[in-house]
């Protein structure tokens, strides 16, 4: 995302210029100006890699502030000070606070994404009972918690409310693909595809029913039956088309 001017009003945590004089927000010597700009040994990390590295820092800062507080308690000055980086630094990487969340939960489900599909590197998985485990595990950490701050406060934010609708519908998209590919799932067969999103519907479901309090029993009872109904479906479908052929 843009940088801000030195020279221009800083955006407030709500997407509105800052109180003060033009130039506000230069608490940071330089956009990167947090406090690990330096090696083990002593040299200086080139500019590039320490924007990345606190462009990261404010993103996982970002989701564990929403997770923990809620959209009410997450302001950038929280997210800064969690990442320790300077308030300008963040507002140079994310000049508005709608910016910083909407990228953090969308940064965090990525990584979860991709760490969903290094548990099975092989792609489709043997056992489906993992699968939905790890599905399920998807919908009851802090990334969900985080995730679902922002979408309640979407619904009462008129500059959230579009940029969450489309993250929501990306972030949906993908984590769809990549259970019907670990699943194994033939979606050309009547009836697969939304045997797949219910599975998707019930994860998320666990996940509300886990936010007040430990539902891991009746979770694992819940996950086990999903499972072998979903062995039965899909190996039925698959049972079917190969008499078919």
């Amino acid at each position: 995302m843009g940088a801000v001017s030195t020279g221009a009003h800083v955006p407030d945590d709500h997407g509105t210029p800052a109180d003060g004089a033009p130039g506000a927000g230069r608490d940071a010597p330089a956009a990167d100006g947090d406090r690990g700009d330096r090696t083990a040994g002593g040299d200086r990390v080139p500019k590039q890699d320490r924007s990345r590295a606190t462009r990261q820092r404010l993103l996982e800062a970002a989701v564990a502030c929403l997770a923990e507080h809620g959209w009410a308690g997450s302001t950038v000055s929280a997210v800064a000070e969690r990442a320790g980086v300077s308030r300008g630094a963040a507002q140079h990487h994310f000049p508005t606070r709608e910016d910083l969340f909407t990228a953090a939960v969308e940064y965090v489900a990525e990584e979860r994404s991709g760490a969903l599909r290094d548990l099975f590197p092989e792609g489709t998985a043997q056992d489906r009972r993992a699968v939905v485990t790890a599905l399920v595990d998807l919908y009851t950490g802090p990334l969900f918690r985080a995730a679902l701050h922002l979408w309640v406060a979407a619904s009462n934010e008129a500059q959230l409310g579009p940029r969450v609708t489309e993250l929501e519908a990306r972030v949906g998209r993908e984590t769809h693909r990549i259970a019907v590919e670990l699943l194994g799932a033939d979606e050309s067969r009547p009836g697969v595809r939304e045997t797949v999103q219910g599975l998707l519907d019930m994860a998320r479901g666990l996940g509300l029913a886990n936010l007040l309090t430990d539902d891991t029993a009746r979770r694992h009872r819940v996950v086990t039956q999903w499972a072998a109904l979903l062995d039965q479906a899909l190996d039925h479908e698959a049972s079917g088309r190969a008499a078919r052929d």
